[in-house]
């Protein structure tokens, strides 16, 4: 099931599937299962786990196994939803899921600023958080995306911030952002036409597309503190003039989740030395901000050599054992995580 199938589906209905990855034109249900993926509307409805309510899975040996209730509430024995949620296949074979559906929200307001520099833009983002705001979505675009996109959106700013609030209280909420970021931007739009919404959204959702153009895109995820969005964003750009690497970086800014996507040469055989160099340090840095290494991509084979950093001994060693519990003979997608 593609998600923004779903999502379409629930509408004919007054409801819609709240967690929305920029992928979603492309993205399985299954895949963001896997990886528990996140969205652009997480910070206000959270990540897919948050949604999943109940699953079918087939474990190593063959057994078929249901997870979930029908309750509202329940805590009868451990949470095997959330933990096979984001488990990246090796647990088990999800085969089905129940998902919760919300309420299309009655309105929304959608703001677009742009601002001198892609720090500046995270330090206003931050700037909501401070002062109570939750909307239901605040996405950052660094000026080499907006450049890539479309070269006249890069005129217009470093970099955008796009904001979104619904719900009952939008009007309030939407004049409370706009309050805020109007000192700190140099231009704020503002819309409560869901088509007009979408346009000022593409520049976002069509982000990874322009890359690839550029190249070959090593779509990467950290996230760190709100709080040092901006400190993450200074040293991203240090790093990428350190190593010669072109890094392009995009942020669901309202949870502190980056995404720093290296483009390189696809004619290249293998990924550049200076490459890998740059991930390295964009991940040591990630744990050294007291962030984590994913946000929402999962671990998969890259990031293996860091978990053991991030989680430290006795929770590596944990997780292990749960591997072991499920896949004793390691026949899951072997390899991957941890």
């Amino acid at each position: 099931m593609i998600t923004a199938e779903l999502d379409r589906v629930a509408g004919g209905h007054g409801l819609r599937y709240a967690p929305d990855p920029a992928s979603a034109a492309l993205s399985t249900i299954g895949g963001n299962i896997a990886t528990n993926a996140g969205g652009l509307r997480c910070a206000k409805y959270g990540v897919t786990r948050d949604s999943a309510l109940g699953l079918e899975a087939v474990l190593a040996d063959g057994t078929v196994v249901r997870t979930g209730r029908r309750t509202v509430k329940g805590v009868t024995g451990y949470d095997l939803t959330a933990l096979l949620t984001g488990s990246e296949g090796t647990l088990a074979v999800i085969t089905s899921a129940t998902l919760r559906l919300r309420p299309v929200p009655v309105a929304t307001a959608t703001l677009a600023a742009y601002l001198a520099s892609f720090e500046a833009a995270a330090e206003a983002s931050y700037s909501l958080t401070r002062a109570g705001v939750e909307p239901a979505l605040a996405e950052l675009v660094d000026g080499p995306v907006l450049g890539a996109v479309d070269p006249a959106l890069r005129e217009r700013g470093a970099a955008l911030l796009l904001v979104q609030c619904d719900g009952a209280g939008v009007a309030i909420e939407a004049e409370a952002v706009c309050r805020l970021l109007a000192p700190l931007a140099t231009t704020v739009e503002t819309t409560a036409d869901p088509a007009e919404a979408e346009a000022l959204l593409a520049a976002r959702r069509l982000a990874l597309p322009a890359l690839e153009h550029l190249g070959r895109p090593l779509i990467e995820d950290i996230a760190v503190p709100r709080s040092r969005l901006a400190e993450a964003a200074r040293e991203i750009r240090a790093v990428s003039a350190r190593h010669d690497v072109p890094v392009f970086t995009l942020a669901h800014a309202a949870d502190g989740n980056l995404h720093p996507i290296i483009v390189v040469d696809p004619s290249l055989p293998r990924l550049p030395d200076a490459a890998w160099e740059a991930a390295g340090e964009i991940f040591a840095l990630a744990l050294r901000l007291g962030g984590t290494l994913t946000g929402e991509h999962g671990v998969g084979v890259l990031k293996r050599q860091w978990v053991a950093d991030e989680l430290g001994p006795a929770a590596h060693t944990l997780q292990r054992r749960l591997k072991e519990a499920f896949d004793p003979r390691g026949i899951l997608n072997p390899g991957k995580c941890l």
